[in-house]
This record gives structure tokens, C-alpha cells and sequence, in this order.
């Protein structure tokens, strides 16, 4: 029957029809299912461990293996696979216990090889031989990393053509000091042969197009985002799904970088500039109310001056029938150029969702600043719509006394006739102007 039919149709996934696909996150998804429903999967926790692993959340990873090694029956590879998530974790000395605990294996080998590699950072800052003065480069290098860029500029710079990574870094923290040109100049020679490489070049040419207004910038890291993002390697790692979202964002193909940024949600949960790009795909999507609740998650002090939040911000208020708090937000702004184009933003979405008091009183404002027609015109629209809504009943009275001093401000003839019809009404209504 048609009805069979259809049920056979839906196969019930299978973990190993997600690994054969390297779909990790549709893996984990699966196995915390049925972990949480109480039907767990043979070596589910192993599994969970090789899939948060392979998404980068090496943490995951090592509390999922350091809690097998707890049971009496946890198999010894565990201890090496424990290893492999310290070393990503940067835990090198603890890595090397762990793995020397495992069975002899390639994996193992590999592993003590890289540890091998690690240089013990307090062990050599002292020594000043010269044959150590590399060594000691990149002590400095790493000290400067470690401490979130503090002191960036005194050391990385001589730095640059000794270690690559140096380069990077540098790249990096004039990104956070919103030096966009600097962080371009030192990057647009290199030629990327590792993702994050290529990242890294997506998002300073990103930047850079957005602050210079350079389509050719932009559609350079919408390429590099996407040649990361549609890698075997990386498509299904945290990075490549939000290098994908990245792509899509500046193709404007919201949906799908809600897709991609929906796939990654519960790692980014709290995390602002996740929050950022999320509102502002479900704003361009016409998702008004879900798009300010995330808007509102938001606590960076940059992005909540940021034109752009401010500007989304005021369009979901004025959508969602807030107009009130769009103004407040203008008024809590320095006069520029930005508070001219939130004015502008108000006062043209609060005409367009029939929200006149407040159209009114930001193209009277528009008015007094530039005395453009189209901004009387918009002005002389609105203070009629709130003559309007007020015969319906559904402004308050009242607000005719705010409308009629905004009519006055304007030099223009036909200001006249409106008021003497709506001192009429209100002569006639017993309405006190």
C-alpha cells in the first residue's frame, strides 16, 4: 500500500551511513540521540570522541576519552586517541603520557613524533647560545600568542620571514586593532597552502572590501571561503561549514548561510559575532522577531556601536511594531553620518509600516538638517497619517498638539490649509491644542 510504501521510504539513518560520508556532525547528532534516549550505540562514546574530535572540539574529545579510560573495559587505544585531543589542546607534556600508555601503533608513532617536535618553553628561554637563537625566536613568537597579542608589534615584525606563523599572528592583531590596510599589505603577497591560510586571506580581503567598498575584495574571499568550505578536508569541520556560511553571506544567499550557520549552533550558542551574522541572515529573511531576540544576546560593546547592528537593530523594532525603541536608539547617538542614515532607515520603514508619529518626527528632524522637498513631502505624509489614525481612534488625541508645531517648522505654503483643517477638527471634537 501507499502508506508502506512511504514508511520504507524513511530509512531511520545509521551511524555508519554518516561516517562513510564524513558527515561528523549528523553522526554526533545521532549518537547523543540515542545516548540521551536511553538506546545507546555499541561504543557510542567512542564514537562521540572521534566525531567531536574530527569536528575540532578536541575538548569534547578528551573528556569523552579521559571518561572511557575511568571503565574497567576500555579498550588501550583510547590512551593514545586521549594523547592525539591534548595535543590539540596544546597540553604536550600530559599528550606524551597518555600516548605512552597506548598499544605500539602508526598512530602512536606519529603522535610522539609531533611531541617530539614541541619545544618546552621554559626549559629554553634561557638559553642564549647562538646556536639556539632560532629556538629562542620562537619562544618570543609564542610568548606574544599566548598572551592574546600584547606586545605584538615590538616582536612579531623582525619576525616575519623567520617563522611563517609569525606573519599570521601579526595579520591577526592588526585585524583586532581594526588596521585592515596593515593586516592586507602583510598578507596579500602570501600564497595560502594550508586552510587556515586561506581563511585568513578570505577574511582580510572581506574586511577590506567592506570597508573600501571593493566588490573585486569581496567576491576574492567569497572564492576562498568557498574553495575551503567545498574541500573534501575541511567540508565537514566547524571551520568549513562556517567558511561556507561566510561565502553565502557575501552572495546574499541568506538561506543557506542559515543552513551552515544553523549546523554549527550549538558551539557558537553565546558567542557574539556568531550571534552578529545569525540576526542579521534571519533579518534579511523577513524573520523580524527571532532575528531581535539574537540581536539582543548580543554583548560586545564594538558590535553594539557597530552602524550595521544599530541599523538591523532599528529595522526589526520599527517591523515588529517597536517604533518607539528605533527612536531611542537614535537618540542615544552622537551626531554623524551614521545617525543621519538612521534617521533616514526610521523614518522611511515607519512610513512604510504605517508607524506616522514616528515617521513624522524623523523626517522633521531629516527637514531640519537638510532642507530637501522629499524630506517635507515625507513629513507632510506622515503628520496626515496621524491625522488619519486619529479619526480611526487609534492614536491618541493628544498627539495632534505634537504634529502641528512639526507642520509650522516647515516654510512651505500648503503647511497652511493642513493645519487649518486639523485646528477645525479639533475645534469641533473639543480636542485642546
Amino acid at each position: 500500500s501507499e502508506k508502506k510504501r512511504k514508511n520504507k521510504s524513511k530509512k531511520i539513518p545509521r551511524l555508519e551511513d554518516y561516517m562513510s560520508q564524513r558527515d561528523y556532525l549528523g553522526g554526533l547528532t545521532l549518537l547523543e540521540f540515542h545516548r540521551n534516549g536511553g538506546v545507546p550505540e555499541e561504543n557510542a562514546d567512542l564514537w562521540i570522541g572521534y566525531c567531536a574530535f574530527h569536528l575540532g572540539d578536541h575538548k569534547r574529545a578528551m573528556e569523552e576519552y579521559k571518561a572511557l579510560t575511568l571503565k574497567p573495559d576500555c579498550p588501550a587505544e583510547v590512551w593514545v586517541f586521549l594523547g592525539c585531543a591534548l595535543f590539540f589542546l596544546g597540553l604536550y607534556e600530559e599528550a606524551e603520557e597518555m600516548a605512552l600508555k597506548g598499544p605500539k601503533s602508526q598512530l602512536q608513532n606519529r603522535l610522539l613524533f609531533h611531541l617530539a617536535h614541541k619545544v618546552e618553553l621554559k626549559n629554553l628561554i634561557d638559553i642564549s647560545s647562538s646556536s639556539f637563537e632560532f629556538a629562542k625566536e620562537l619562544i618570543r613568537h609564542n610568548l606574544v600568542v599566548f598572551r592574546g597579542g600584547e606586545g605584538a608589534l615590538q616582536v612579531l615584525p623582525p619576525l616575519i620571514d623567520v617563522i611563517s606563523e609569525a606573519r599570521l599572528n601579526l595579520v591577526i592583531y592588526y585585524l583586532r586593532q581594526d588596521d585592515v590596510q596593515e593586516a592586507y599589505n602583510l598578507i596579500k603577497d602570501l600564497e595560502p597552502t594550508t586552510p587556515q591560510e586561506y581563511i585568513l586571506k578570505g577574511v582580510v580581503n572581506a574586511a577590506l572590501g567592506q570597508e573600501i567598498g571593493s566588490r573585486d575584495h569581496l567576491k576574492i574571499a567569497q572564492q576562498f571561503f568557498q574553495l575551503v568550505g567545498g574541500s573534501a578536508s575541511e567540508c565537514d569541520t566547524i571551520p568549513g561549514r562556517q567558511c561556507m556560511a561566510s561565502c553565502f553571506f557575501l552572495l546574499k544567499q541568506f538561506e543557506d548561510v542559515l543552513i551552515y550557520l544553523g549546523s554549527v549552533k550549538s558551539y557558537f550558542c553565546t558567542d557574539d559575532t556568531y550571534n552578529f551574522n545569525y540576526a542579521q541572515a534571519k533579518a534579511a529573511l523577513g524573520s523580524y522577531k527571532e532575528a531581535e531576540e539574537v540581536f539582543l544576546l548580543i554583548q560586545s560593546e564594538k558590535i553594539k556601536n557597530d552602524y550595521v547592528y544599530l541599523s538591523w537593530l532599528a529595522r526589526c523594532y520599527i517591523m515588529n511594531q517597536k517604533a518607539r525603541l528605533a527612536w531611542e536608539l537614535y537618540l542615544t547617538m552622537e551626531t554623524s553620518s551614521d545617525s543621519f542614515s538612521l534617521l533616514q532607515l526610521i523614518a522611511n520603514d515607519c512610513y512604510k509600516m504605517g508607524q506616522f508619529y514616528f515617521a513624522a518626527k524623523a523626517f522633521d528632524v531629516l527637514e531640519r538638517l537638510d532642507p530637501n522637498p522629499e524630506y517635507w513631502e515625507g513629513k507632510r505624509g506622515a503628520c496626515v497619517g496621524i491625522f488619519q489614525l486619529i479619526l480611526a481612534g487609534r492614536e491618541p488625541r493628544d498627539s495632534l498638539k505634537e504634529v502641528l508645531p512639526m507642520l509650522r517648522s516647515t516654510g512651505n505654503p500648503q503647511v497652511e490649509y493642513i493645519i487649518r483643517i486639523m485646528k477645525k477638527w479639533a475645534k469641533d471634537n473639543r480636542v485642546g491644542l
